[in-house]
């Protein structure tokens, strides 16, 4: 009789059977990769000029397709934190229903395979622009800032900024002034929305060794700078309107939102429990999605009512 046993004769131990199709799904990120595509789609609309309708949904689809691996590759990285903090613990990862090799190799072939057809199909400027959102993402977030600066939101940022401007060159072939508008809201909005999130947890953070803000400067420094990023977003959220790519209907839903976004941060800066920072962290979400389908509805309802 053989000497080495394979784990399926050891008792007690379960042979991996490798991964769900759920898993690789999981991987995928598909909340963030919804409101991704979304704002892609936003910006290719907006887009001056004219895009056949089956090269456009190529052009989206490769979008979704690339964030997807950029989040297969980032839970690929932060498997070891993300076993750490309870709202990641149950990811494919560290929860043993996925080998690392398996999530970076399906990564590394959707990142490569998104770019690639995303130059061919539609053109090469859009295909930079990707391929700089996911090696963005990657690089300079999820491997140098994350875990090195209380900055890494605010720099980190721009990854998920970018592909409305991905969206609009697809349309033009280049980066004009409407997709920077749209980049500029993602990028002001991004700070408030993750830093309410890492308020109430901040345990999980500081245990994962993540220096967040709230870990790294307190609480009260946190709702201090939540508070000059939500008023900085004011003009980001207006650029549309004062640009001329939105309708005075656009500019004034972007200001009582944005009013009401200030007035969360305000309520996070008076309050000290937790119930406050859910609720800003909640309408953040909420605040984007109206903010880009005001713009998307203005668009296909004629331009400006």
């Amino acid at each position: 009789m053989s000497e080495h046993l394979s784990t399926a004769t050891v008792p007690g131990v379960v042979p991996y059977a490798g991964a769900a199709v759920g898993d690789y799904l999981q991987i995928l990120k598909p909340r963030v990769m919804s409101l991704v595509v979304f704002t892609a789609f936003v910006g290719l609309v907006l887009a001056p000029g004219h895009l056949h309708p089956v090269l456009a949904a190529v052009a989206v689809l490769c979008i979704a397709v690339g964030a997807g691996a950029s989040g297969a590759i980032n839970m690929w990285y932060d498997r070891d934190i993300d076993a750490v903090m309870r709202r990641t613990a149950n990811r494919p990862l560290p929860a043993g229903r996925m080998m690392p090799g398996e999530a970076l190799g399906f990564g590394i072939v959707l990142a490569v395979g998104s770019v690639a057809v995303m130059g061919l199909a539609v053109n090469w400027v859009a295909a930079e622009l990707l391929a700089l959102t996911i090696a963005f993402y990657v690089f300079v977030y999820t491997m140098w800032l994350k875990r090195r600066t209380p900055q890494n939101i605010v720099i980190g940022g721009a990854a998920g900024a970018l592909p409305p401007l991905v969206g609009w060159a697809a349309v033009t072939g280049d980066v004009g002034w409407g997709g920077i508008a749209l980049f500029a809201i993602i990028f002001f909005w991004t700070p408030p929305h993750f830093w309410a999130l890492s308020l109430y947890r901040a345990g999980e953070y500081e245990a994962a060794g993540i220096p967040m803000l709230p870990v790294v400067a307190g609480a009260r420094e946190t709702k201090r700078q939540m508070l000059i990023y939500t008023l900085m977003l004011w003009p980001a959220a207006l650029m549309p309107w004062l640009l001329g790519i939105a309708g005075p209907v656009y500019g004034a839903c972007a200001g009582v939102l944005s009013l009401v976004f200030t007035a969360t941060a305000i309520r996070v800066w008076a309050d000290d429990s937790e119930r406050s920072a859910r609720q800003m962290f909640a309408f953040s979400l909420l605040y984007l999605f109206l903010i880009f389908t005001v713009l998307l509805v203005e668009r296909v309802a004629g331009g400006r009512w």
